[in-house]
């Protein structure tokens, strides 16, 4: 090789090991100028960091507000001390996933089902924790703790559950609690809920929910690789959470307990109000359920059968079941047959005990042989239909029967603070022929003018009707939230006021007249055996509604007392059906006695049954099925 060609390679390798020194240096450079910035300049910054990543945030639940009843001196509802276990799936080794499962499930004594449900394949791979069993007792709790070392991805917290004690008839008023779904948080997220959160899903719990659910609190430790807390370390940080507030009720629990009894193992529902404010005072709708079960992991298949059970028990009926009102809506009649002086109320119409219109027979339910001659006073004691049918049909009409209607407030919810109110149904011209392209006739105005045909009211609303009577007009918003209490001092935050929901132009002489022929049918008229009784003066009125079976009825019964009551402020509203699925044995008057009774002698059922001498009844009485 020529000498001049060896310089070349000799000059041009040594080019080559300049540049590479160069870039190495340069490399070196910038790494040393980035470890200097990340050590020196930025440290505390990255420390920061690091420390964060190394931190867990647990998030603390807040206990729920107890619920009273108007007394405050017991709970309805309170919280009891539990725990929730969690698995987290990818914490687990693949291989040792099921045997996990076997051995926490033999520890805390539930069904390996029961995790397989909640911990299903496609998420062995989830990072979150799973929440497998609620409401675990400390000694459950105990038995994971001594065996954590060898439970990877296994935790618990503390997780306050309810307790509705014996609940009853008030599970209707109070409700249950569950863990938020995903389209309640849809719905909730921008109000503050988040997912694992639990909420209320019916009655006071689900109404309040916001009021009673408090403030979460967070723990944030740091831990060391193995998940584990470091001793001494400064830097937790524990925000306690705050107690959600105390809600005290209007329902006094005597009179709960005393119109559960009444009403008895039989499908229906009671609501006592008092009509100066609109406190409900009890309200009862049977069957019932027992919302302690949802404290249950394993509650779904006896949800599942409560859901598939034909007779509806976790339907409030009080507010959640139209039923045709009957005779009691001939308070609505004589109001409007008074107002409108359509039909002097002494003028006579004789009850044969039937009559006939268009293509059929129309026979008086109550009396088949016929009343006689009846005034509108005497027509209401006796429940007369044929009366009713014909001053309906022929002087007051439709029109004035259906404005009536709707000043009492029928057609319309009350607005109850209870979540899932119906508003019932009042049926117009319009509406039949909008609905069955069939005119109105005069059959229906007959329907309607005793409560039949398309009408359909709540019990609530049935009580509602009866406080316009006793307040000569005036209607007030029924309501169940008496006060909001502070959880700690019992301090009162917030007391509800009675809201006047509406006033009728009627006159307040209308009202005195129907007071008197709704107390003559205590005196003369049907239900002066059972409810002629010497604790307290009744006015009021019987209905039996028709279903279309041969021998089923149902039994209404409405009334307000004392009737001689200087103010309506000492009065209580009653209003109770009991449903024709039931054996007929028109029970809602003497019901009521006993209500009545037990209420105004200060006595309990079984005292009240004994001071007026239904004892042979007491054997079904009080019966949960």
């Amino acid at each position: 090789m020529p000498p001049h060609d060896e310089e070349n390679i000799a000059d041009r390798s040594g080019s080559r090991i300049r540049v590479l020194r160069v870039l190495f240096t340069a490399i070196f450079v910038c790494y040393a100028a980035r470890l200097f910035s990340m050590q020196i300049l930025s440290g505390e910054l990255y420390r920061s960091r690091a420390q964060n990543i190394a931190r867990r945030t647990t998030v603390i639940p807040a206990q729920r507000g107890e619920i009273f009843d108007r007394a405050f001196n017991q709970p309805l509802v309170l919280n009891t001390d539990s725990f929730a276990v969690y698995i987290t799936p990818a914490e687990v080794p693949p291989n040792g996933i099921k045997d996990l499962f076997d051995r926490v499930a033999a520890i805390l004594e539930i069904d390996r089902e029961q995790i397989d449900r909640k911990i299903p394949p496609q998420y062995y791979y989830l990072y979150q924790p799973v929440e497998i069993a609620v409401n675990v007792g400390l000694p459950l709790i105990a038995a994971l703790a001594e065996n954590a070392d060898t439970l990877p991805g296994v935790s618990w917290q503390s997780k306050p559950m309810r307790n509705y004690g014996d609940s009853g008839s008030l599970s209707h008023i109070l409700g249950y609690v569950g863990d938020i779904t995903r389209d309640e948080l849809t719905m909730l997220y921008n109000r503050g809920y988040q997912q694992g959160d639990v909420i209320g899903k019916a009655g006071i719990e689900r109404q309040y929910d916001e009021i009673l659910r408090g403030k979460k609190g967070q723990e944030i430790r740091t831990v060391d690789v193995r998940g584990r807390r470091i001793a001494g370390d400064s830097n937790n940080i524990r925000e306690d959470p705050q107690m959600g507030k105390n809600l005290v009720l209007t329902i006094d629990r005597s009179i709960q307990t005393l119109a559960e009894k009444a009403l008895g193992p039989r499908m229906g529902a009671v609501v006592v109000m008092r009509p100066a404010t609109g406190e409900i005072l009890a309200m009862v709708s049977y069957p019932w359920y027992d919302p302690n079960i949802f404290n249950r992991s394993d509650s779904g298949a006896e949800y599942q059968s409560l859901i598939n059970n034909p007779n509806k028990p976790f339907l409030n009926r009080a507010i959640q079941s139209n039923y045709p009102p009957a005779s009691t809506f001939k308070i609505i009649m004589t109001t409007g047959i008074l107002a409108e002086n359509v039909f002097p109320p002494d003028q006579l119409v004789d009850c044969q005990g039937e009559i006939s219109y268009g293509d059929r027979q129309w026979r008086c339910h109550i009396r088949r042989p016929g009343h006689g001659r009846l005034n509108l006073h005497q027509a209401m004691a006796q429940s007369c239909d044929i009366y009713y049918w014909t001053v309906g049909r022929d002087y007051l009409g439709v029109e004035r029967i259906v404005s009536y209607a709707m000043d009492y407030g029928l057609g319309e919810a009350t607005g109850i603070d209870l979540p899932g109110e119906i508003s019932g149904f009042i049926p117009t011209l319009q509406w039949k022929e909008r609905r069955y392209h069939d005119r109105w006739q005069g059959g229906d105005t007959m329907n309607m003018s005793i409560g039949q045909g398309y009408t359909l009211v709540t019990p609530l609303q049935m009580a509602n009707m009866v406080a316009m009577v006793a307040n000569e007009g005036r209607v007030y918003k029924p309501y169940l939230l008496k006060e909001i209490r502070d959880p700690v001092s019992g301090a009162i935050e917030r007391s509800v006021r009675p809201e006047l929901l509406h006033e009728s132009s009627i006159d307040k002489k209308i009202f005195e007249a129907v007071k008197r022929d709704m107390r003559g049918v205590i005196t003369e008229g049907t239900a002066r055996f059972p409810l002629n009784i010497k604790a307290v003066e009744i006015a009021g009125k019987t209905g039996t509604g028709e279903v279309g079976l041969q021998d089923r009825w149902h039994s209404w019964f409405a009334a307000f007392a004392p009737y001689n009551a200087e103010s309506s402020e000492d009065q209580i509203v009653l209003s109770l059906i009991v449903e024709a699925a039931n054996t007929w044995e028109w029970w809602a008057p003497y019901a009521s006695a006993i209500i009545f009774q037990g209420i105004f002698a200060r006595q309990t059922y079984e005292e009240a049954v004994a001071a007026l001498g239904l004892q042979y009844l007491m054997p079904v009485q009080g019966r949960r099925e």
